[in-house]
């Protein structure tokens, strides 16, 4: 198996970095990214453990769910989830985070990096308020590296074209996925079944 191991070998397999791509890497967030942020009601939250394994999480919700503080800082709801805190727990002990941001129909993506820190401030957590629910924490994050992604990814992965999308049925159902997984002997739910009880607990 032949492996790349240094910088000088896989900078020789590749061809030089576009000067484009260098020089539109900013250190704040722009009026662009703003709006992009604004727009946005899906967000991948990147997150590193101690044991050096990468951790990524979906984080979704209306559009404008992450709040733009200032220039160099964005809040995002930590909203219900399974409670495994893989993410929260990470960001204790490794701060580095990586955001990339979607908007449904825009294939261009949007990335921030920087530190993270959890914050449970009350005049904060009022700020996502929703359906008379708070979150019970709020990820900040001091913005380093801001810079908007092309749209070569999606174009490739055709994600917003409707000839793309699939059946549901082509899957099993997530409870069956999960059962099969654990050798669970639990009553089998349905994936529309599922889907409706997650209505309760999305806030």
């Amino acid at each position: 198996m032949a492996k790349i191991t240094t910088y000088e070998e896989l900078r020789a397999l590749y061809p030089p970095t576009v000067e484009r791509a260098v020089l539109k890497e900013m250190t704040a967030l722009d009026r662009h990214a703003k709006r992009y942020i604004e727009l946005s009601p899906f967000v991948a939250l990147a997150t590193t453990g101690v044991d050096g394994l990468g951790d990524v999480t979906p984080r979704g919700g209306e559009p404008g769910q992450v709040r733009v503080e200032n220039d160099n800082s964005v809040l995002l709801p930590d909203w219900p989830g399974n409670n495994r805190l893989d993410s929260l727990e990470n960001i204790i002990d490794c701060p580095g985070v990586g955001l990339l941001f979607l908007i449904p129909g825009v294939k261009e993506t949007l990335r921030v990096n920087g530190k993270a820190e959890i914050i449970t401030d009350d005049d904060v957590r009022q700020l996502f308020e929703m359906r008379g629910k708070l979150p019970r924490s709020v990820i900040r994050i001091a913005v380093e590296e801001v810079y908007l992604h092309c749209a070569k990814a999606l174009m490739r992965s055709h994600l917003w074209d409707d000839a793309a999308r699939i059946e549901r049925s082509e899957l099993p159902t997530m409870n069956q996925m999960i059962r099969d997984q654990t050798g669970s002997s639990g009553r089998l739910i349905g994936q529309e079944e599922m889907e409706e009880s997650y209505k309760a607990v999305l806030y």
